[in-house]
């Protein structure tokens, strides 16, 4: 599994199997079983998380108790409250495991320590920041500007595996529309076809 990690690196720097091996023991093992919770609203978030095996959410809970979720988390993909994490400030999020979940850890000090033992490292999170920052600036627009119906097609374009893996309520939540809607707008599509 820690091959996932090594591909997943290898796809935005060059690292050599020293370094990697270097990398790797900074990085603990962290299991979660399902509808476990990595973070909670009002803690602060102390460590990013690789996906190995499963699939989480982050998602934040809005006054009357109803649940708006940021992201989902799959294999090869991480996982954080970014913002708590570098700030040090609790977190508005929740994160929880939406199946049996494995992840590779790094907490801030440990993170840090592998920036200064292996300097590609500091270009490798630099990256990821940046695609991240992109897609969340591509999300924010979409949320604005893109019907319902385009923005269930552009997940099931970025997300084809989810849909049989995370319930549709909250693939609604995720897309900002009630399960209602997003039932009709599947309707809608399958009588297109």
């Amino acid at each position: 599994m820690v091959d996932l990690l090594r591909s997943h690196i290898q796809k935005r720097v060059n690292i050599s199997d020293e370094e990697f091996a270097r990398c790797r023991t900074f990085f603990s093992h962290k299991k979660l079983r399902k509808k476990q919770y990595w973070l909670q609203e009002g803690d602060v978030c102390r460590s990013i998380g690789f996906v190995l095996k499963g699939c989480l959410r982050n998602y934040t809970v809005d006054a009357k108790g109803e649940e708006h979720i940021i992201q989902f988390a799959i294999e090869d993909w991480w996982v954080s409250d970014i913002y708590s994490f570098l700030s040090g400030t609790p977190s508005k999020e929740f994160i929880d495991a939406l199946e049996d979940s494995d992840l590779l850890v790094l907490d801030r000090s440990s993170r840090d320590a592998m920036l200064d033992a292996v300097p590609k490292m500091e270009r490798f999170f630099r990256l990821l920041l940046e695609a991240n920052l992109v897609a969340t600036r591509r999300r924010v627009a979409s949320l604005i500007s893109d019907s319902a119906e385009q923005r269930y097609l552009d997940f099931l374009k970025s997300y084809p595996n989810l849909v049989e893996r995370v319930p549709l309520n909250q693939i609604a939540s995720f897309l900002g529309i009630t399960p209602q809607s997003l039932s009709r707008i599947r309707k809608e599509l399958s009588e297109k076809r």
